[in-house]
């Protein structure tokens, strides 16, 4: 086993050089030296020594309350056993730094826009997006608001006390292969501010979505009745998350898409400058380009449609899938206090999702709006000193960001002005202010701990509440039977009930936010008639239920009508149902629109698209692996929207500005004379809708042919589709990738199609009965941060065929099967 890790480390440690030269030219003097790297003892292959946990270990930690021990089962998850729960968070830190050190700095730095301070100037655009979007501003705030007494903050401080006794022993052999490969220095110290960092790294991937600077781009071309249309206020699919009482079948409500009009001239100027502020690379891509993969599932189901007569509860949040994974897992003990397992983001210092003895819980993203851009009139557009409010001119406060490389040294230098509303953006003179419920105060720590120590339902609920971002569906299910979620967060109230649909008129306050939406209004529900929950990202009220604004242009419903599908036709669920659905291959957009293609391939009189038609007509919209009809099916949607949507091109040859939801698209199918359908590139000739979907079909099956050969097995799913499971810093020796996997865009597994880096990040499933827990999971990676441990990526083959691993949940040491036990970890002040 050592020789093949030695493998593959010097394989990883070659092509990491390679490429470096090839970046950065064997001149650079951003070179590593290569002779440390290549040190036998000290260098990278001393990476294969630290690969396995040693069978045991002591060590200090001088704030530590007392002893403190840590048993890593055969899956290398910590189950801590200590006295008090400070002493718990110690432990973690120290065996969550132990494993993903790398992990935990490069995260502190996207966030706080340091990462030149580790890898050079090469950083320097990253850094200067992720101060410009007030990243570290809003940190500093909500570390400086914190109460210093409160729960979070001491469990930052414990966690830092933990991270900083593992610091003091890490030796040149011991690094992470990671800092040796960029010829980096660890950093010397975690500050327990650093968390804060870290959840505004997760309100980025989870709360930024710009769009209202989409929206006005695309009203600026073809004005904003179809801008409306395009991107809905309201799903036509209506399967809300708080269920209607007696509805057994989603409700849909269909209209016809208004002509393109002319262009909106009073967004012109708004347009302008949003056309670069909505591509930030620091955050996640919008569904036009990950497809359906950024969202989640999550549901439960009441003991009256169980098997077992118990709660059942399922949760797989969909984020960017990395090695090593974004998640850690972990058990912490504290007799008659404390018994949490789960999982927490590498820098958290508690179980984020997860379950106690009586109660379980995950979340799902809401997608609500709340955030939005402002227009701001200033008195110099190069060098602006003041913005114009309500007639008068208020004073822009200027922050200077200086950034260094790692020896040190200015490498550059960036002024980002500030409103009342938050950080602004001058873009060709015009300036844009950011208002963002994440830059808000908030101690979202206070309510993660306390959670852990619910006892119920209603306790986890009241504990979750000074939670504020990112809004979350946050569902949660206890011993007693009770299933419950609320979306959680703040959501902005607008004057009369305003959308934040367009960038705003800054010069007016009538444009602010007027508060935050009452706790009773947000979306909730508890013990529902139907007897289960379904959160898959979808709009949460039926707006003939509930017409409140919380949002816009809402995620494609496709999960959610399947989870509610197989739901409503089963009342005796069983734990292996629960994770037969985490992977459930049936795709109802392809359900949906598919036959669309087929009538219009029957319509053409074309025989050549016989064979093309037949594989749709006869598929059953499964994305199975041996399935060949899913690869001509996402070809052709391919090609059908990028003809469709031609009139939201800025400028020829370029892409759309933005691209609406597939639900979208089928509401558009279901009128065959919109004048959607016509190309405006091809002058003296009008397209029809079929004639367009025959030639997407044709054209995409001609292209298969020319690439894969004749329908055969290089047409297989398996072989064509595929995950990829990069690592975090893109060294490519230490990605796994085109992971064969039954997912696709709208399937309740979702990829986004061919090299998506995006799904499951964690599936889970628990059952809690009068009598007992049990629970399920896996996610894609393993617990070990260094690439030559068998533990980095040892869950990933179950990961990718839908297995779960029972979770060993010992409520003591002595309960502790030897037989399970890995490693020992001691801990003494």
């Amino acid at each position: 086993m050592a020789r093949g890790l030695v493998g593959t480390i010097g394989s990883a440690v070659t092509l990491a050089v390679t490429v470096f030269i090839c970046a950065r030219g064997v001149g650079s003097a951003g070179i590593p030296p290569f002779g440390p790297l290549l040190d036998p003892v000290q260098g990278a292959a001393a990476a294969v020594r630290y690969a396995d946990l040693p069978r045991s270990e002591a060590q200090q930690i001088t704030s530590l309350g007392a002893n403190v021990r840590v048993l890593f089962d055969t899956r290398g998850v910590p189950h801590v056993y200590a006295s008090n729960t400070r002493d718990a968070y110690r432990a973690l830190g120290y065996a969550i730094a132990r494993d993903r050190y790398f992990q935990m700095e490069l995260t502190y730095r996207a966030a706080s826009g340091t990462l030149t301070e580790l890898v050079g100037a090469r950083a320097l655009s990253l850094d200067k997006e992720a101060r410009r979007l007030g990243l570290g501003w809003a940190a500093e705030r909500k570390w400086a608001a914190l109460d210093t007494t409160s729960e979070g903050r001491r469990a930052m401080q414990a966690f830092a006390d933990g991270v900083n006794a593992y610091r003091a022993t890490m030796t040149p052999a011991s690094t992470p292969i990671e800092y040796k490969l960029l010829g980096a220095t660890p950093m010397a110290h975690w500050e327990p501010r650093y968390s804060v960092y870290l959840l505004m790294r997760m309100a980025l991937t989870l709360a930024y979505n710009p769009d209202d600077l989409r929206r006005t781009r695309v009203a600026a071309l073809v004005g904003r009745d179809a801008a409306n249309a395009l991107f809905p206020r309201n799903a036509p699919i209506q399967e809300p998350i708080q269920p209607v009482p007696g509805r057994t079948a989603p409700r849909e409500e269909w209209v016809a898409i208004p002509a393109p009009g002319a262009p909106d001239t009073s967004l012109l100027a708004p347009a302008s400058a949003a056309s670069v502020l909505e591509h930030t690379a620091l955050a996640m891509p919008g569904a036009e380009q990950t497809g359906d993969a950024l969202g989640s599932n999550n549901w439960a189901i009441a003991p009256t449609r169980t098997a077992s007569g118990g709660a059942l509860l399922s949760g797989d949040p969909h984020l960017d899938l990395s090695l090593p994974s974004i998640w850690y897992e972990a058990h912490l003990v504290v007799k008659d206090s404390l018994d949490v397992y789960g999982v927490t983001f590498p820098g958290s210092p508690t179980i984020v999702i997860g379950f106690n003895k009586d109660v379980a819980w995950t979340f799902t993203n809401t997608g609500g709006d709340v955030a939005d851009y402002f227009l701001e009139e200033v008195d110099n557009p190069t060098l602006p000193t003041k913005y114009r409010l309500d007639g008068a001119w208020q004073q822009l406060v200027p922050r200077i960001e200086t950034f260094h490389n790692p020896a040190g040294r200015q490498v550059g230098v960036d002024t980002v002005y500030y409103t009342h509303r938050g950080p602004t953006t001058n873009e060709n003179g015009r300036l844009l202010s950011f208002r963002w419920t994440a830059h808000d105060a908030s101690n979202e720590l206070d309510g993660f701990v306390a959670a852990t120590r619910a006892r119920n339902v209603q306790d986890w609920q009241q504990a979750m509440l000074p939670y504020k971002a990112p809004t979350q569906n946050m569902l949660v299910a206890d011993r007693n039977g009770t299933i419950a979620l609320r979306s959680l967060g703040e959501y902005p109230m607008r004057r009369n009930g305003e959308e934040g649909s367009y960038v705003r008129d800054g010069r007016t306050r009538a444009s602010d936010w007027i508060g935050m939406l009452p706790v009773d209004d947000m979306p909730q529900v508890m013990n529902p008639a139907q007897g289960f929950i379904v959160s898959a990202n979808q709009q949460p009220f039926d707006p003939r239920v509930v017409s409140r604004y919380i949002g816009s242009n809402w995620p494609d419903p496709w999960r959610a009508l399947r989870i509610n599908e197989i739901l409503r036709a089963d009342d005796k669920v069983t734990p292996e149902r629960v994770r037969q659905m985490q992977m459930d291959p049936l795709n109802v957009r392809a359900r949906m629109i598919a036959p669309y293609f087929v009538r219009a391939a029957e319509r053409s009189g074309n025989a050549s698209l016989g064979t093309a038609a037949k594989m749709l007509r006869d598929w059953d919209y499964r994305y199975s692996l041996p399935a060949q009809a899913p690869v001509l099916f996402e070809a052709a949607m391919k090609r059908a929207i990028a003809n469709t949507w031609d009139e939201l091109r800025a400028t020829p040859g370029t892409p759309p500005i933005a691209v609406p939801a597939s639900y979208v698209y089928l509401e558009l199918l279901r009128d065959s004379t919109s004048i959607w359908w016509d190309d405006r590139r091809t002058a003296g000739t009008t397209e029809t809708r079929d004639a367009l979907l025959a030639d997407a079909l044709a054209t995409a099956f001609d292209s298969l042919t020319v690439t894969l050969g004749p329908v055969g097995l290089p047409w297989e799913w398996g072989l064509t589709g595929g995950i990829n499971v990069r690592h975090l810093a893109n060294l490519p020796g230490f990605s796994r990738e085109h992971l064969a996997v039954t997912s696709g865009y709208g399937t309740i597994a979702p990829a986004s199609g061919a090299n998506s880096t995006h799904g499951a990040s964690w599936r889970m499933i628990v059952e809690l009965t009068k009598n007992s827990r049990t629970a399920w999971a896996i996610y894609p990676g393993g617990q070990s941060g260094n690439p030559a441990s068998r533990r980095y990526d040892d869950r990933l083959e179950k990961w990718r065929t839908g297995q779960l691993d029972s979770l060993v949940v010992p409520e003591s040491e002595a309960a502790f099967a030897q037989s399970r036990l890995l490693s020992i970890l001691e801990l003494r002040p």
